[in-house]
């Protein structure tokens, strides 16, 4: 076995990989070039969250307060990568010290794996799930149906769950970087899980069906008590609108409009 390498790099990865398995996004900043005398030399590395806590470091003092702020704003930002240059020679100048060197520093984003919860294992359930898998989401299938919640029947998921939809929160972690698609054989159903779904306030909450199917089921929500906001945060029916008709064309529509939102676009032909 090899051994570790001195500067720590691999306990390092290994911190990120727990980061992000636990859905942190992070930024990495590390030491790639550096001449004459500075504080650290490449391959120093050091994880900074988005609440500035951090691990490692990259050289302390006034270099990593600004790198620290260079890489929460890249946290913020949509970008995943940032070149950043230092002088130590004249503060007064603007210079991070008077060591004399210089030190460049890459600091790039590692995200999670996008989370999609499929809820119904139907025709659409199965190809959402198996159109997700080939994009790399890390997806979860769940449904009360033991039968059809199995890798035999719905290839492709990471996580299999067979539980009542109201049951879901308890078993499967969703939060606001969590995409939920309702993918459910009838109102009734909807009806009775959608309340604790609603509670973990998930980035995306879409439900499969027609205008008329959805205007039932926001009705009886509102009869329900759920306020008008919280309904109006769902999305129905769910996808974008390509006149689908197969379960593939359905699934295709809706991981279309999750990408939509996850990388800003507006869903309108690029042609304009």
């Amino acid at each position: 076995m090899r051994d570790e390498p001195e500067d720590g790099s691999r306990s390092l990865w290994a911190r990120v990989g727990e980061l992000v398995n636990d859905g942190c996004t992070v930024a990495v900043a590390t030491v790639i070039r550096t001449r004459g005398s500075v504080p650290r030399k490449a391959p120093a590395r050091m994880i900074v969250l988005g609440d500035g806590r951090t691990e490692g470091t990259v050289g302390g003092g006034e270099l990593e307060a600004r790198v620290i702020d260079e890489a929460r704003a890249l946290l913020a930002s949509p970008d995943e990568t940032r070149l950043l240059q230092y002088a130590f020679s004249n503060p007064d100048r603007g210079d991070v010290g008077v060591c004399g060197g210089e030190v460049e520093i890459m600091v790039e984003t590692v995200r999670p794996a996008t989370r999609v919860v499929v809820v119904g294992a139907g025709h659409v359930g199965r190809e959402v799930v198996a159109l997700s898998r080939f994009m790399g989401f890390h997806t979860t299938i769940t449904d009360d149906r033991e039968d059809l919640c199995t890798p035999d029947a719905t290839p492709g998921a990471d996580v299999y769950v067979v539980c009542d939809m109201a049951e879901i929160p308890d078993q499967v972690r969703i939060d606001q970087a969590t995409f939920v698609v309702l993918t459910t054989r009838s109102v009734h159903l909807d009806l009775g899980g959608l309340p604790s779904l609603l509670r973990c306030e998930p980035r995306y909450l879409g439900v499969i069906g027609s205008q008329r199917r959805w205007g039932t089921t926001a009705e009886r929500l509102a009869q329900a008590g759920v306020p008008p906001d919280t309904i109006a945060s769902i999305t129905s029916p769910t996808g974008l609108d390509l006149e689908a008709e197969s379960p593939k064309e359905i699934a295709l529509s809706i991981v279309a409009e999750i990408v939509m939102i996850l990388r800003g676009g507006t869903g309108n032909p690029m042609s304009g």
